[in-house]
């Protein structure tokens, strides 16, 4: 029970309903989250200023924040589960926490008010059990955008906040289209969410871009949270599979922070997976064989700009001088031998480069990824279609029927067989630290041995159309 009762006070993502759900993802969403108070000088709590302000602000309305509970640096954390130092814990300063509650508002405007001395706080009294049912008297100071916060101290923003409206634009949804994308979801728990992103589907909005994960994760995977899930690494359009969303600021910064020292010391990993506290793995169906069955590719990565400017391409970097590269490396191995000139390999990538897999498969190996039309558009030219009669299957067969879901979807077409097959290119595995554990275990005790946590191992299903490839070429 004590252990329970200690986990409830700190724990910032827990209990979402009560003060453990501390980190707002939007400022609209705290309102109806919390039981804010609105301090006025009417109601039986007094409010003291500690300063010769007008007759309005002491008669004036507060909005108040969460008290302030134990953080955790979550950047620090995610270095050290990947192997780096102690350094978990860190202050808060006043501002920090202000914009950690309110990301809704603008960061300029939270900034103006400490300027112009608005902001107020207030820490907990030890005589507040003593004076029960007796009028309090609550001490408001002034604070500082730089001061630290203690355990407990609540924040008083001008009323007047809460009246502006939201930056954030609602993303409306039917009843299908949630239940389709909560179907996706592989896993969940109180720091992350894992779903099996279907290829198609924009991992984040931009031009032209109508519906992206990001978006729907914020209208369909929230449920009961105060936050909105976070995006810690991406996937391209039309590849699929995996992909990790925090639930909260702490645990996204943590994650983001694992994928990042990942990459950091990729090159002393390459040969050792037992040390690779973050590990992925793609499936991927090519057109060739590589002339070794397995192997490490390490060639670094550059960006062209091509089409006069209207688009950019990534390439191999053989001559440093003409651009800057970025190291990227890739574990290879075949899993099943050549078949009709196809090849399924496994691809495990140390670094985290914008199409790392694709690149070092089509330049590097000289295989391209089926439906890669990007980067192996000439190959896909001259490559022969595969024809049921090749593969003894009657040539009568129909193909899948467009089965269009929500969002306009189509997941049943683009195999082989299919005169323009989709891109064959899925985050199949994942294993990753316990990221929710291990925030706990830091908030009950900094001291806490993080050396022998537990890790999450992820598995998604293939997608219909590189599950029938792989059916088609098995058969």
């Amino acid at each position: 029970m004590v252990f329970r009762r200690r986990l409830l006070q700190l724990s910032s993502y827990s209990a979402p309903h009560g003060a453990a759900g501390l980190f707002m993802s939007s400022f609209h969403h705290h309102q109806s989250h919390f039981s804010t108070k609105i301090v006025t000088a009417d109601d039986k709590t007094h409010v003291n200023n500690d300063s010769n302000s007008n007759d309005n602000e002491r008669r004036g309305k507060w909005f108040t924040l969460p008290p302030f509970t134990s953080t955790i640096n979550g950047s620090a954390l995610g270095k050290e589960l990947a192997g780096g130092s102690r350094s978990a814990r860190t202050e808060t300063p006043a501002l920090k926490w202000v914009l950690r509650c309110c990301p809704d508002l603008p960061r300029s405007l939270i900034q103006k008010l400490f300027r112009l001395r608005q902001v107020r706080r207030v820490s907990p009294s030890t005589e507040s059990s003593a004076n029960e049912g007796k009028e309090q008297e609550i001490k408001l100071k002034r604070v500082a955008a730089k001061d630290s916060m203690n355990l407990g101290d609540q924040i008083f923003l001008p009323i007047t906040v809460q009246e502006l409206p939201s930056r954030r634009q609602e993303c409306h949804c039917t009843e299908e289209e949630i239940k389709f994308i909560q179907s996706l979801e592989l896993y969940k728990d109180p720091a992350i969410i894992v779903v099996n992103k279907p290829p198609g589907m924009p991992v984040q909005g931009g031009v032209g871009i109508k519906r992206s994960i990001d978006e729907l994760a914020a209208t369909c995977l929230t449920y009961d949270y105060s936050e909105l899930p976070r995006l810690v690494h991406r996937l391209d359009r039309d590849s699929s599979g995996i992909l990790v969303m925090g639930r909260t600021q702490t645990s996204a910064t943590v994650l983001h922070s694992i994928f990042r020292e990942k990459t950091s010391g990729a090159s002393e990993e390459a040969n050792d997976d037992e040390k690779r506290i973050l590990q992925r793995w793609y499936w991927a169906l090519v057109i060739g064989t590589p002339r070794r069955p397995k192997g490490v590719i390490s060639a670094p990565l550059g960006k062209v700009i091509v089409d006069n400017g209207k688009s950019d391409r990534i390439t191999v970097v053989n001559n440093a001088q003409i651009m800057s590269p970025q190291h990227a490396i890739t574990k290879y191995r075949v899993i099943k031998p050549s078949c009709h000139g196809y090849t399924w390999l496994e691809l495990s990538p140390l670094t985290g480069r914008k199409h790392q897999i694709r690149v070092h498969c089509a330049e590097v190996l000289g295989t391209p990824i089926v439906g890669d039309y990007k980067y192996g558009w000439q190959t896909h030219r001259r490559w022969k279609q595969l024809h049921p009669s090749d593969l003894n299957e009657n040539p009568n067969e129909e193909l899948p029927k467009e089965n269009t879901l929500p969002f306009g979807l189509d997941l049943e077409n683009g195999s082989i067989l299919e005169k323009q097959p989709r891109l064959h290119l899925h985050c199949k595995e994942m294993v990753l630290p316990n990221v929710s554990r291990a925030v706990q275990s830091v908030q009950l005790s900094s001291e806490c041995d993080l050396s022998k946590l537990e890790t999450i191992k992820l598995v998604a299903p293939l997608p219909s159309h590189m599950q029938r490839s792989w059916d088609i070429l098995n058969s």
